[in-house]
């Protein structure tokens, strides 16, 4: 495989991780001149800027984009930066700190764990429906199925309403791409404006008759006189869909494919499901979901020597700092028994994933369902990946169950 960073390379998605090692023998901050970025490539760096205050995942809590010497969005993606930008994933405090708290009290580990036996009942059935059928597509039988139900009996939204889900998350995180095409801007905006106006009848319904589910959480969460405004609300129920599922989805299409090119793994995985909650963490790690994280530089930095001014952005590794030879042990292999696995696949700081504890519920679970039921389970078909680079994963995984 290349080992030149090209995002828009086919050789370089299908394995960037050559890439990614030649980079770190670089040095620790690169120059990346197609997306005006600098890329932070090794762990140890990834980790202590994630949790440097003088970086942001925005700027305009304390500059105007010309301030900032950025361009600002064009009004026609408005829609788009008004639903993405009142989220706390890109907030900074004192805003990001409000939210967060709220929404923690909605989204308990209590709340998480009274959803173990709808998901362990849900993945028992999608899976014995792919091994009725003798196989299929893992990706749409179990992978996308999953997820997207359980943040959505989470939510509340009802099965009836679930049907755009999916669609109207893949064309909004189209966006978080390097350099977007024109018509992935249009797709993101117009799914933006149709979320959101679903979730705005769904909120009302729900101020009108609370429910036992998130969004009457949300809409009930107070602190003193502080409440979630309604953008927030909205914003808020559409970062958990899209974050609860996207990077599932994912990392079970790329975990099972590990598997499958490891089939010694995989047999010692079959022999010993007490290897699952480990397993979880290593595929987490070894072929990461989310690859890049960025951020916005708000005042001057300096790494290993490089002055790094305000206004610059970052891009933030997360699929070369888990395999960092300095933190992870022979990082190019598969050991689903790794014990000291440090991995930032749920980022860290403050913008360490809230979901978290849920996404390894789904990914153990389905694993284990997985295992027990489809014992015989193998890959049918060379899998087509995903075009993107920030959201690694497959577009299909078709596997036979005979």
């Amino acid at each position: 495989m290349s080992a030149t960073f090209d995002p828009a390379s086919p050789d370089f998605l299908a394995d960037p991780y050559p890439a990614y090692a030649e980079l770190r023998a670089r040095g620790r901050v690169i120059r990346y001149e197609p997306s005006n970025q600098w890329l932070v490539p090794h762990h140890a760096d990834v980790s202590a800027l994630l949790r440097d205050r003088r970086l942001g995942r925005t700027y305009q809590h304390r500059y105007a984009h010309e301030e900032f010497g950025r361009t600002p969005p064009p009004p026609e993606h408005e829609p788009f930066h008004t639903l993405n930008d009142h989220g706390m994933l890109d907030l900074e405090p004192p805003d990001h700190t409000r939210i967060r708290r709220l929404v923690s009290k909605a989204f308990t580990p209590r709340t998480v764990e009274r959803l173990r036996g709808y998901v362990e009942g849900l993945a028992d059935k999608l899976v014995a429906r792919l091994v009725a059928e003798g196989g299929g597509d893992l990706v749409a039988a179990v992978a996308e199925p999953l997820p997207v139900a359980v943040i959505a009996e989470m939510l509340g939204i009802p099965e009836g309403d679930r049907g755009p889900l999916r669609p109207w998350s893949a064309d909004i995180c189209g966006m978080y791409e390097l350099n977007p095409a024109p018509e992935v801007a249009a797709r993101a905006v117009r799914a933006s404006e149709e979320f959101s106006a679903y979730l705005r009848e769904l909120i009302a319904d729900r101020r009108a008759d609370p429910r036992d589910d998130l969004i009457s959480a949300l809409i009930a969460a107070h602190d003193e006189d502080d409440r979630l405004t309604e953008q927030e609300l909205v914003s808020t129920a559409v970062l958990l869909l899209n974050a609860g599922h996207e990077a599932t989805v994912n990392a079970t299409a790329n975990g099972w494919l590990a598997l499958f090119r490891h089939p010694d793994r995989l047999a010692a995985l079959r022999a010993d499901h007490s290897l699952i909650p480990s397993a979880v963490e290593e595929l987490l790690r070894y072929d990461t979901p989310l690859q890049l994280f960025e951020r916005w530089v708000l005042d001057d930095i300096e790494i290993d020597g490089t002055k790094i001014p305000r206004g610059s952005e970052l891009a933030l590794l997360f699929g070369s700092a888990n395999h960092d030879p300095a933190v992870f042990d022979h990082p190019a292999r598969l050991d689903l028994a790794r014990r000291d696995n440090p991995h930032i696949s749920f980022s860290a700081g403050i913008h360490y994933c809230i979901g978290a504890p849920l996404a390894r519920l789904e990914l153990a679970t389905s694993m284990r369902a997985l295992l027990t039921r489809a014992p015989a389970l193998t890959l049918a078909a060379e899998p087509e990946r995903k075009p993107g680079f920030v959201l690694r994963g497959l577009n299909e995984l078709v596997v036979s169950a005979v």
